[in-house]
């Protein structure tokens, strides 16, 4: 049993911790901002730019929303050093689990907080476009897919984020041959970048008699949502847009009439689609947000100026560039290989627990240590 002088000494250090994160998270340059932005709002005709002034709304409830979890974090801490006077006071070693549990507390919010100072890049806090392709292998690959669209959309809904399904193509016998999702909430992009890739699965396969050991690949793609201010130049010419009946078991996610959408980007050969709005220029507009979304990133990352100059730029679906496998036979293991962060407990993964790798993510990033997938 861990005893009260060892949680003093976690303790102490979390409250390090909580002291570099009041610096780096701007605690008091964020209370004035409040201030100033609050007093904006006061000013007559601040109402009349609808635009302006959602900005400044939505500037106002990120700075509180922070502001808020680190008063929270203060609280938890302030309530462990008290719990662990009074223990020392009561002497009384059956009290000490109760001790731990007030420690480990501030220790979550302290990782919660951390992982916000690594959340600063110039989209981390928009909304995200996740796309799910089967690599090669057809049901299997189609099944994985579909377990890993699940996986997210259950991420999403454990963090209080909304999914909008924007396209869902179902695969030949089960699962989905491609979906894309937008997934909306406060640092969304920031979060999910870090589960862009491909992804490998190993298991016994449910679709063979004879109950082999079956290897699958399916990638994600994670773009953010770039707001009306990004300027992406795409020639009309470059474009050949596709209509189409909306096909599948796609449920309540598909309108089944002749207006999704497919658009193909000639010189790079990506291809979108739409097909879960109501009327065909709704798709469209949704397939073009998604075109941007893409070319911008991938001219972001490759340090180009123009569009045009953009060529091929996908990576094959299979063994060799995987950034994750999944093993659920002859043993159980999730592994990250871009950090080596890994976990036994497949369902829980399954299920949406993915903060552990995420933060591993992030905190390698930050300090240059991830390894090439």
């Amino acid at each position: 049993m861990i005893t009260i002088d060892e949680l003093k000494v976690q303790l102490a250090e979390y409250g390090k911790a909580v002291q570099d994160l009041e610096e780096a998270l701007a605690i008091d340059a964020s209370k004035k901002r409040v201030q100033e932005l609050e007093h904006t709002m006061t000013r007559p005709g601040f109402y009349d730019d609808a635009e302006a002034s959602k900005k400044v709304f939505d500037e106002v409830g990120d700075l509180k929303a922070k502001l808020g979890r680190f008063e929270k974090l203060q609280g938890l801490y302030e309530d462990a050093q008290t719990m662990l006077l009074m223990l020392e006071e009561e002497n009384d070693p059956a009290l000490v689990p109760e001790g731990e549990q007030a420690v480990e507390a501030v220790g979550k919010a302290v990782d919660e907080l951390q992982l916000m100072t690594m959340l600063n890049g110039e989209y981390d806090h928009s909304n995200a476009i996740l796309t799910f392709h089967a690599g090669t292998g057809g049901t299997e690959a189609q099944d994985w897919a579909e377990m890993l669209y699940r996986m997210y959309t259950r991420w999403a809904a454990n963090h209080g984020m909304n999914v909008e399904v924007l396209d869902y193509q179902d695969g030949d016998e089960a699962g989905i041959k491609s979906a894309s999702i937008m997934v909306k909430g406060a640092n969304a992009y920031g979060l999910l970048k870090s589960e862009n890739g491909v992804h490998r699965l190993v298991r016994v396969s449910p679709f063979d008699s004879n109950a082999r050991r079956q290897t699958s690949f399916a990638s994600l793609e994670v773009m953010p949502e770039l707001d009306n201010t990004i300027e992406v130049n795409i020639r009309p010419e470059d474009i050949e847009m596709q209509v189409y009946r909306s096909s599948g078991a796609g449920g309540q996610h598909i309108n089944k009439t002749s207006s999704a959408v497919r658009l193909i980007h000639k010189p790079t050969g990506i291809v979108v689609s739409c097909q879960t709005q109501r009327s065909q220029f709704q798709n469209r507009d949704y397939a073009m947000q998604m075109l941007k979304a893409k070319l911008y990133q991938i001219a972001q990352q490759q340090h180009m100026d123009k569009i045009e100059d953009i060529k091929g730029v996908q990576n094959e679906i299979a063994w060799g560039h995987q950034i994750r496998s999944y093993v659920f036979m002859p043993y159980t293991m999730v592994k990250d290989h871009r950090t080596g962060y890994e976990t036994s407990n497949v369902n829980a993964v399954m299920d949406g627990d993915l903060d552990g790798f995420i933060f591993a993510y992030l905190k390698a990033a930050s300090r240059g240590e991830l390894q090439d997938a």
